[in-house]
């Protein structure tokens, strides 16, 4: 009389196979699980579908969450500023500022973003 135990086994390990390549066909991760490499790649492609006046919570929904922010008030506005990473600059492990993108947003809304961005958070006084 023959073993089943082969078949069996085959059939386990045909389904674990089938399991596996849906899984890494299908499969795509969130901004947040990406390797830096590949999120610079996707912020990048994200930044091209910026719209001036998209609101934080959109932006935040699109691009995951920053790597840095600041937030200051600003006579009755609330300015906040969301870094996120989008070229290396240096091979170091850590990702800092001047490899990010900054995105300005006056009460929730987008108003800036790119190279003078910061500069223009940095400017804007309190109180005034």
């Amino acid at each position: 009389m023959k073993s089943k135990v082969p078949v069996i086994i085959g059939s386990i390990f045909a389904a674990y196979t089938a399991f596996v390549a849906v899984v890494v066909l299908v499969y795509e991760p969130t901004p947040d699980e990406m390797h830096w490499e590949d999120r610079q790649v996707f912020n990048n492609s994200k930044l091209a579908d910026l719209t001036i006046g998209l609101n934080i919570s959109d932006i935040k929904l699109l691009m995951g969450k920053a790597d840095f922010s600041e937030a200051k008030i600003t006579g009755d506005d609330a300015l906040q500023v969301l870094f996120y990473r989008t070229h290396h600059a240096k091979s170091d492990g850590e990702t800092t500022r001047d490899e990010c993108t900054p995105l300005l947003f006056k009460n929730q809304k987008l108003i800036a973003w790119g190279a003078d961005t910061y500069d223009q958070y940095l400017s804007a006084s309190i109180g005034s």
